[in-house]
């Protein structure tokens, strides 16, 4: 069994994945604040006690590696490298960046449609963070979008993008405040999924671990690191 973390902004979210199955057993997605620390570890072992399992059943673990604040990347990775070296038997591991994960439950669809998925995050200070998705990409399954994929900027920034590739089908999901939803309001070749469909959770983290781990992608526990735009300040 595989369990997933997301820490990474705000939102908390945690998964429990069969990978034999290759079924989602269990997910929970929460506003954390600034609460990932107290709630992490008991939601999981929540999630665990509905299911009548131990910490003995898991044998991978996921993790949202960045971009996001500081503290909440940082405190996934922790609690993914503790849980790690704790368990019985090393369990495999897979760092995933945080915009795969927003993107992932739409590239399929998007393929078809020959539309571009643009997954972005709230950077704070009316910032936002993003990265572009083309149709004929396969990030599941191949290298990640490194740091050079990523971009920053307002939510003025971020639709001047947009607008630049005018003609093209754009699909933006994610964190879209009401800032951003102004500013795209004029570009009639862009589709904005809706907050609830956008949110990012953990049992597509989850889901995405179990194909990178069939490919046999997997992570050095020791030298999982988290992936930042810029230096913590």
């Amino acid at each position: 069994m595989l369990v997933a973390f997301d820490t990474a902004t705000t939102t908390a979210s945690v998964a429990l994945y069969d990978l034999t199955d290759d079924t989602l057993l269990a997910e929970v997605t929460w506003l954390a604040r600034r609460r990932h620390t107290q709630d992490l570890l008991v939601t999981t072992q929540t999630l665990l006690q509905g299911l009548a399992l131990t910490p003995d059943a898991i044998t991978a673990l996921a993790v949202t590696t960045g971009p996001g604040s500081f503290t909440g990347v940082r405190i996934g990775l922790s609690v993914v490298k503790g849980m790690g070296v704790g368990l019985a038997a090393p369990p495999a591991v897979v760092g995933v960046p945080t915009l795969v994960v927003t993107a992932a439950p739409w590239l399929t669809a998007a393929q078809s449609a020959g539309a571009e998925v643009w997954a972005l995050i709230q950077a704070g200070r009316g910032r936002y963070n993003w990265v572009r998705f083309e149709p004929d990409g396969d990030p599941l399954h191949t290298a990640w979008p490194g740091v050079d994929a990523h971009q920053a900027g307002t939510a003025a920034d971020l639709a001047a993008a947009v607008a630049a590739q005018a003609g093209a089908p754009v699909w933006l999901v994610g964190e879209i405040g009401a800032d951003l939803r102004a500013a795209l309001t004029p570009l009639s070749h862009l589709t904005l999924m809706d907050t609830v469909s956008g949110l990012r959770r953990a049992g597509a983290l989850a889901q995405v671990a179990a194909r990178r781990m069939a490919a046999g992608a997997v992570d050095d526990l020791a030298s999982l690191q988290p992936l930042y735009l810029q230096a913590p300040g």
